[in-house]
């Protein structure tokens, strides 16, 4: 559905995105995650043919959108990430303005307009102007939008933004119903919203793609494949310097908590467990301890992994 070939994307004095390729098939639902100035905004309009490459290639449905931009766009339905409506139309005559313009007419108009208003809960609110909604219904609509022409392809950026977590859980299960007729990319800060709707994971950093793997994948494969928690009555330093003289340790972090207590994060290599010695360590030394816990990595530890300055 999408083929992104060495795409780059240079302004004066600095690189947007670095030589990206990468592609997502028909029916595959992508998360596509990378910290604030990562390069995932620029190389989503791109996609959508509201911004030109330098160089590179990228096709939508078959269709290059550079070359055929038309053709491409009648396959995309994209949400931005704030959503521009006209605040003083009404939200079923806005969908069908959007609908007509998208080339549905008559009948078929009408019930698709239908059809996406109850589909994104917005059936309720139907006759009321865009102007008065709270911020999430404006994102209903907006999802509606992107959704009134059927397109093959649905690229969404931040569809969560501003909802309650009701709403939000409501979203991510329509996500995940949609998911069954449409190709989605997904670009969210919400990791728990990716790994609940997302079969696979792009990750972008200072233009250049990290990673691309299932969230279960990316997690095995972790350099600090795990973590070691516990709280002890101890000095910062005396503990960090300990600890990080055990094997298969890899950096020892720091919290403060009350009292003189502190949350200590160990990060080990990968498969290694050595609680027993950090155990054993413990009661040599005498830290009065009140927890001790082994964690596995999440998408928001590879998150951060790849993405961290180095």
């Amino acid at each position: 559905m999408i083929e992104v070939e060495h795409l780059t994307k240079r302004y004066p004095g600095r690189t947007a995105v670095d030589d990206v390729s990468f592609s997502v098939g028909a029916g595959e639902v992508v998360g596509f995650l990378g910290p604030n100035g990562a390069g995932k905004s620029t190389t989503m309009k791109i996609l959508t043919s509201y911004l030109p490459a330098t160089s590179g290639r990228v096709t939508v449905a078959g269709h290059d959108v550079f070359a055929d931009s038309i053709k491409a766009r009648r396959a995309i339905g994209y949400m931005p990430e704030n959503v521009p409506l006209y605040d003083d139309f009404r939200v079923k005559e806005y969908l069908t303005f959007r609908a007509k313009l998208k080339g549905l007419g008559g009948r078929d108009c009408r019930r698709r307009v239908g059809e996406v208003m109850d589909l994104c809960g917005l059936a309720d609110v139907r006759k009321k102007m865009i102007g008065t909604l709270s911020k999430g219904y404006r994102q209903r609509v907006g999802l509606a939008d992107a959704l009134v022409h059927r397109p093959q392809l649905l690229i969404l950026d931040e569809p969560t933004n501003g909802l309650d977590p009701n709403q939000i859980r409501q979203v991510r299960e329509l996500i995940r119903r949609l998911g069954e007729n449409h190709t989605i990319l997904l670009s969210t800060h919400i990791l728990t919203e990716v790994e609940a709707t997302c079969g696979r994971v792009i990750i972008i950093d200072h233009g250049r793609i990290k990673a691309s793997d299932t969230p279960e994948a990316l997690q095995q494969r972790l350099r600090s494949a795990g973590a070691i928690e516990f709280e002890a009555q101890a000095g910062a330093e005396e503990v960090a310097a300990a600890v990080r003289a055990l094997p298969q340790v890899r950096r020892v972090l720091c919290d403060d908590l009350e009292d003189g207590w502190r949350r200590f994060t160990v990060r080990v290599d990968p498969g290694a467990d050595p609680r027993a010695e950090i155990a054993a360590l413990i009661g040599t030394l005498g830290w009065p301890l009140r927890e001790f816990v082994r964690r596995q990595a999440s998408l928001e530890d590879v998150f951060v992994e790849l993405t961290q300055n180095q």
